[in-house]
């Protein structure tokens, strides 16, 4: 053992000398006095030059390729980060994932008892409500009454306390979205033309889609996110914004169309609805100004969204108490009971599908499961930018950590809401990034310094909202909040979701004057250049907004795959050169 020591004291004294020589003749003086091993090019130099310096002689072979293998380890392991395998063996990346994260459980508690959380709570208690009672009341629609309101709401406090509890990045919202509305209301027409009862084949459906979701998660098939890039986050990111910022108008509008509707009340509507996003929006902003003490600032900003929904209550209460009926808003539709929206049995009968039909079911899943993948991917790798500077569970500057636990989750999930025809949810990018938001801390300049990472606002969040389809007296004050406030936080949540986003940044940028706008991060990119890139990203939004609203609606995520060739395509043609490409999407 003593000659094993002093071997290895000698391998690291010749490897620290090698160094000392790559310092002296290859290193350019331009980089930092970081230690060597921090730079990736360093370490390959240093590597690469070990031989041809004169200190390989000093060691044995043995001992050479020892001193080696130690240098050549960290640079393995870092490109590994940098560049995963598509996939691995199975439960690799789960393993990883749970391993990594589960030390901080305890303190994923204690992190959340604070006010701020309470505040992140409040706010998305609405944030997360309002879409579960509006996609409801579509999926009624869609699916003619066999899965309404009652299941989406209950769904969503189900599975949302679940992934709250179990997954490895708990800041993510699910939830539901329209392309997964679209996907439903697709399966219901293919049931009506094979003449299949829906709920059968929407729950084999599920089935087949929870397996290979669960194949993909045990596999680290989360790892082929790899290949997006800022250019479809952005796109993606700008659409959900867009969807919720535009049902918002449209619901404004119709209240001044609907023939059930008067002028005062549309009027009423748009007063309320501003309102709310004006109070929430302002107050969210204070903390940015000189006004009041630090801690105020920072406790009203915090509170701020919840504070606009009492505001445009009350406006709304107000104006029914002094006008009577002819200023009665619409509020929130909570069904009565918890029951089925048709009043089936939870459970579906799965032996009513055709044998030949659970298995033609798989061909359905796979789009579905291509939809959920994608979906959940995608915004998992927003709220893992390291700009929000989240570091539990998670390795520096890595936006897959996490991803494969959080897909198993969601699996299993998909799996137990297809037996009892619950809503499939997924990672909701704009209730996430919210919350991430909601639950950031700024430094005086108020620039981000942290995230609080934890798992009590989830947790909080979905209990609440299980506790208005339980209980009677939550379900009952909800039912007197006009739907035009939660219209005025919709346009909340829309609008606060695109700052950062480079994208929309740039399409302001369209309109600036250019000689006395602030120098932005891709300002040396000629501006032709970026105006192309710009375009063309607009243009793919417009094309995912035009297949989402037609016909063809089930093939949207067949659209946001193709968004990461294309962006490749843009650079190996030579539209946008590659010294262009790496700045305007660069990570």
């Amino acid at each position: 053992s003593t000659m094993a020591s002093a071997s290895n004291i000698k391998a690291r004294l010749a490897l620290a000398a090698a160094a000392l020589f790559l310092l002296n003749n290859s290193i350019s003086p331009t980089w930092s006095f970081s230690p060597v091993h921090q730079h990736v090019a360093a370490r390959t130099k240093l590597v690469q030059s070990f031989a041809a310096s004169p200190f390989p002689s000093l060691l044995s072979s043995k001992e050479k390729s020892a001193s080696l293998s130690m240098s050549t380890a960290v640079l393995t392991n870092d490109e590994d980060d940098r560049n995963p395998p598509s996939f691995e063996t199975p439960f690799k990346g789960i393993l990883r994932d749970y391993k990594m994260r589960l030390p901080h459980y305890l303190d994923d508690i204690t992190s959340g008892l604070n006010t701020q959380c309470i505040a992140a709570t409040c706010f998305l208690f609405f944030a997360c409500l309002a879409p579960a009672i509006g996609f409801g009341s579509l999926f009624g629609i869609a699916t003619k009454g066999s899965i309404g309101t009652m299941e989406m709401v209950s769904s969503t406090a189900i599975c949302g306390i679940c992934y709250a509890l179990f997954a490895a990045q708990p800041l993510t919202i699910i939830g539901s979205t329209g392309p997964v509305l679209a996907f439903v209301a697709a399966l219901v027409q293919l049931a009506e033309k094979m003449n299949l009862p829906f709920l059968p084949l929407y729950a084999w459906t599920g089935i087949w889609t929870s397996a290979i979701l669960f194949v993909s998660s045990v596999t680290s098939a989360s790892n082929l996110v790899k290949y997006l890039t800022r250019f479809t986050d952005e796109i993606f990111s700008t659409l959900i914004s867009f969807i919720f910022v535009v049902e918002a108008v449209q619901n404004i509008g119709r209240s001044f169309t609907n023939p059930a509707s008067t002028f005062t009340k549309g009027l009423l509507t748009t007063i309320v609805a501003i309102s709310t996003y004006f109070t929430a929006n302002t107050l969210r902003g204070l903390r940015n100004t000189a006004y009041f003490t630090k801690g105020i600032r920072k406790n009203i900003s915090n509170f701020g969204p919840t504070i606009g929904v009492i505001t445009g209550a009350l406006i709304a209460r107000w104006a029914r108490l002094s006008q009577g009926a002819a200023a009665t808003l619409p509020a929130l539709a909570i069904p009565p009971t918890f029951a089925t929206s048709s009043g089936r049995p939870w459970l579906i009968p799965l032996t009513d599908l055709p044998v030949w039909a659970r298995w033609g079911a798989f061909l359905p899943a796979i789009m579905a499961t291509v939809l959920l993948f994608l979906d959940q991917n995608i915004t998992v790798r927003l709220v893992n930018n390291p700009q929000y500077k989240m570091e539990k569970g998670r390795r520096k500057n890595n936006m897959l950590d996490g991803m494969h636990a959080d897909m198993l989750v969601i699996s299993i999930l998909t799996f137990l809401t297809s037996l009892v025809g619950l809503p499939w949810l997924v990672a909701a990018t704009v209730r996430s990034i919210s919350h991430v938001r909601a639950l950031s801390i700024f430094d005086s300049a108020g620039k981000l310094k942290s995230t609080i990472e934890q798992r009590v606002t989830g947790l909080s969040i979905h209990t609440l909202i299980g506790a208005c389809v339980l209980f009677d007296k939550p379900r009952a004050i909800l039912t007197q909040i006009p739907t035009p406030v939660l219209m005025g936080l919709f346009l909340f949540l829309g609008t606060s979701a695109l700052p950062g986003n480079e994208m929309w940044e740039r399409m302001k940028e369209l309109l600036k004057d250019k000689s006395i706008a602030p120098k932005e991060r891709w300002s040396s990119v000629p501006k032709k250049v970026t105006t192309l890139f710009t375009a063309i990203q607009i243009a793919c939004l417009g094309a995912m907004v035009y297949v989402k609203e037609s016909p063809i609606g089930v093939l949207f995520p067949v659209v946001i795959a193709l968004l990461a060739p294309l962006r490749f395509g843009l650079e190996k043609a030579g539209v946008v050169k590659k010294e262009y490409m790496d700045i305007l999407d660069e990570e």
